[in-house]
C-alpha cells in the first residue's frame, strides 16, 4: 500500500501539510490545532499577546511529541501588515520542506481564522473605540492575513481556508451589535473569497454557537442570560449524564450547555479534509441546532 494510502487509513489525511491557525494558543483555536496535528499537519500556532507565550509554547511541544509533527508558536498581530509578514517569515524559517511543487516557494495548505475579539454590550454602551477594536481584529485581521497567504496557497484547489463565524449573526443575540456584525462580514467575505480563490482553495465558514472558552467564561451575566433564552430551542443543548461537572452545573443554572471546543474543532477538521473538495462558499452550523442552515 502506498504511503499516502496508509496515512489516509490511519486518519492522517494532512500528513506533511502546513496549517496556520490564528488564536490557537488556547480555547477553540488550540483544539483545532490539536485536531489537525493528530491528522498529520504541521501547525503554526498564532497568537497576539505575551500572556499567551507560555501556553503557545507548551501546546507546540505537546503536539510535536504526541503526533510526530512540527508545531511552532508565533506571536504576531494580524491586524497589521508587519504582523502578517512576521507569520510568513516564521513559517518559511520553520517549515522549509513545505514547498509548492510548481513555484518552489513556501506552501500553506490550511488557514484557519479562529482569532476574534468578543464584545457583548447593550446598544447604548457601544463606543467608537469598541467598534474600531472589534472590527479591526475580527474583519481586517482575516483580510490582511489572507492577502499575505494568498501567493502561498496550492495551485490545485487542495488548499483550505476556514473562518469562524458566530450563530449570533443569524439569530440576533442581544448585546452582540459589534461582534455579530463582524461575523456577518466574515460570512460575506467567505462567499467572495470562495469565488476569487477557486483555483487555489476552498473557503468556508463555521457558525459557532456559545462554547466553553475563556471568552464565554468572562462574558457578563446579562449576556449569559440572553444566550440561555435559546437553550430550549437548541436541540443539542440538553445536558446528559456523560457531560462534564462544569457543564452539569451550567445546565442547572441556565437550562442548557454550550459546546466543547473539541466539538467545534472536529467540524473544522471535516471542512479541511480532502473529502470536502467540492464544498466552498458555505456556512456550516456548529451550534447544536440553534441555527439550522438550509
Amino acid at each position: 500500500m502506498a504511503s499516502s494510502a496508509v496515512n489516509m487509513a490511519n486518519g492522517r489525511v494532512h500528513e506533511g501539510k502546513l496549517a496556520l491557525i490564528t488564536g490557537s494558543a488556547r480555547s477553540i483555536g488550540a483544539a483545532i490545532a490539536t485536531k489537525l496535528a493528530a491528522q498529520g499537519a504541521n501547525v503554526c500556532i498564532i497568537y497576539k499577546t505575551p500572556t499567551s507565550d507560555e501556553p503557545a509554547q507548551k501546546l507546540a511541544a505537546e503536539l510535536t511529541k504526541a503526533h510526530g509533527i512540527k508545531a511552532v508558536p508565533c506571536r504576531a498581530d494580524i491586524t497589521t501588515k508587519e504582523g502578517c509578514a512576521t507569520i510568513l517569515k516564521t513559517a518559511e524559517a520553520s517549515f522549509p520542506a513545505n514547498k509548492n511543487a510548481k513555484t518552489s516557494a513556501l506552501q500553506i495548505d490550511i488557514l484557519v481564522h479562529s482569532a476574534a475579539l468578543f464584545h457583548a454590550m447593550p446598544l447604548e454602551a457601544v463606543t467608537v473605540e469598541d467598534f474600531d477594536a472589534v472590527y479591526r481584529t475580527n474583519v481586517l485581521g482575516p483580510i490582511l492575513l489572507t492577502q499575505a497567504v494568498q501567493p502561498h496557497l496550492p495551485n490545485d484547489r487542495s488548499g483550505r481556508i476556514v473562518l469562524l463565524s458566530s450563530v449570533g449573526s443569524k439569530v440576533g443575540l442581544a448585546y452582540l451589535t459589534l461582534y455579530g456584525g463582524t461575523k456577518g462580514a466574515v460570512e460575506s467575505m467567505t462567499r467572495t473569497w470562495a469565488r476569487e480563490l477557486a483555483e487555489r482553495c476552498t473557503v468556508n465558514s463555521v457558525s459557532v454557537g456559545s462554547t466553553n472558552t475563556d471568552m464565554f467564561e468572562h462574558a457578563s451575566e446579562d449576556a449569559k442570560q440572553a444566550i440561555a433564552l435559546f437553550y430550549p430551542l437548541t436541540p443539542l443543548s440538553g445536558v446528559r449524564e456523560w457531560d462534564s461537572p462544569a457543564m452539569q452545573e451550567m445546565g442547572k443554572k441556565y437550562g442548557g450547555r454550550v459546546a466543547y471546543p473539541e466539538e467545534i474543532a472536529a467540524i473544522v477538521a471535516n471542512i479541511c479534509s480532502p473529502d470536502a473538495a467540492y464544498q466552498t462558499g458555505c456556512l456550516i452550523s456548529a451550534n447544536g441546532g440553534q441555527w439550522m442552515s438550509g
